[in-house]
């Protein structure tokens, strides 16, 4: 009888043992799923940013947490950066997130004002496209509090036309945004994807809940 129950306990003993690994790897397969499932996301469908600075107030305020499309242009291969399938080009008015051409650790948020082709030039904080005036909505001027080396070319520009395959971006807070006027054109490869919600939002000084702006769409 003792024997028995040994031999019994033993078989109890690796059934459990059997159990708990079965479990321990069904989570490690649900876990390493969720991580490829995320990457996947993060990499090919949206991406989400914070807004660390003002220079697109009033559409993007500091502490703004948004989500940006990443397929609205195309889809890209992973990595590398060129697209396997485009499906259009950055138009004129659209908040894109892009690598920042003079330090490539970094992401920049900003405006389209000119595309390929265009001609762009600033007169007097006014902008000209094709010697035609845009009217922006979303322009905000805070005036001219800040000077500096090189602020000259803020409110007078060019003209200065667009290359292929590249786009004039500036920040809709004009007096506060170190923007393509300063260091020039975005390569389309550099463009991350298209902003288009304000999942998330604090404020920047006492850390309160902007539930107002959450759950805005980004134009």
């Amino acid at each position: 009888m003792l024997f028995n129950k040994s031999k019994e306990d033993s078989v109890t003993a690796v059934e459990a043992t059997k159990k708990v690994k079965s479990t321990v790897r069904e989570y490690a397969e649900a876990i390493g799923m969720a991580l490829i499932l995320a990457l996947f996301i993060r990499t090919f469908i949206v991406q989400a940013f914070k807004i660390p600075s003002g220079s697109m107030i009033p559409t993007l305020q500091i502490g703004d947490h948004i989500l940006v499309n990443k397929l609205t242009y195309g889809i890209r291969i992973p990595f590398w950066g060129n697209y396997i399938v485009e499906f259009k080009k950055p138009r004129r008015g659209d908040v894109v997130v892009f690598i920042f051409p003079e330090d490539r650790s970094k992401d920049f948020i900003k405006r389209v004002v000119g595309v390929a082709g265009d001609v762009v030039e600033i007169r007097g904080k006014k902008i000209y496209i094709n010697n035609l005036p845009w009217e922006d909505p979303h322009a905000h001027f805070e005036g001219d509090g800040r000077q500096g080396k090189g602020f000259y070319i803020r409110d007078d520009y060019g003209p200065t036309r667009v290359p292929e395959n590249h786009v004039f971006v500036m920040g809709d807070n004009r007096d506060r945004s170190y923007d393509s006027r300063f260091w020039g054109f975005v390569n389309l490869q550099a463009v991350r994807g298209k902003a288009f919600i304000i999942y998330w939002s604090w404020d920047g000084t006492d850390r309160w809940v902007r539930w107002e702006r959450i759950g805005d769409l980004i134009y």
